[in-house]
């Protein structure tokens, strides 16, 4: 039986260095965003949610050259078949974070690349005060916003040092929910 860190290897190596309108790959995008959280002294779920977040580009074909655009939706569960909520949530709901920081922060949107504020138009962009609130009352919103801010603050910086999948492996190895690799 493979474990989630093996089928994210191959993830990685594979669909994973893909672009997709950044400047780096999207498996750099990840392992940046990752590496942030962790430097922060963000809990370990949030840490490998981050690792994860973008796992739904790479298990389809692409809209267009922006990757998915329902991502978050087959990425949580992706995630959901292998580790607890508080790791998969956040990852189903980073999309729905960057709709309610835009409807929210009225500076974020223009903060966001150009890429982010593309495929915010395919993702149904700021959310309503209706949606924003049925956010807000989700348990796990905390964790989606942040890893929102983490991504976009420094999982898209093109020339610094990316971290090996491998520094993540004991982290993830403790996180997986037992009885769940495939």
């Amino acid at each position: 039986m493979t474990g989630a860190f093996d089928e994210l290897s191959v993830l990685m190596d594979g669909p994973g260095r893909r672009h997709y309108g950044e400047n780096v790959t999207i498996a750099e995008h990840c392992l940046l965003t990752a590496a942030a959280a962790q430097h922060q002294g963000e809990p370990d779920s949030l840490v490998a949610a981050c690792l994860m977040h973008d796992v739904g580009h790479w298990l389809g074909e692409p809209d267009d050259d922006f990757g998915i655009h329902s991502h978050a939706d087959s990425g949580g569960a992706w995630v959901a078949e292998r580790f607890d909520p508080a790791v998969s949530e956040p990852v189903r709901l980073h999309v729905a974070a960057k709709r309610f920081l835009c409807a929210r922060d009225p500076g974020y949107h223009d903060r966001l690349s150009p890429a982010s504020q593309y495929t915010l138009s395919m993702q149904g962009g700021p959310m309503s005060e209706v949606e924003a609130a049925k956010f807000e009352a989700n348990p796990y919103s905390d964790e989606a916003v942040r890893l929102r801010i983490l991504e976009d603050d420094h999982g898209k910086q093109a020339g610094v040092g990316v971290p090996s999948l491998e520094r993540f492996r004991s982290l993830l190895e403790r996180l997986e929910a037992p009885g769940r690799d495939l």
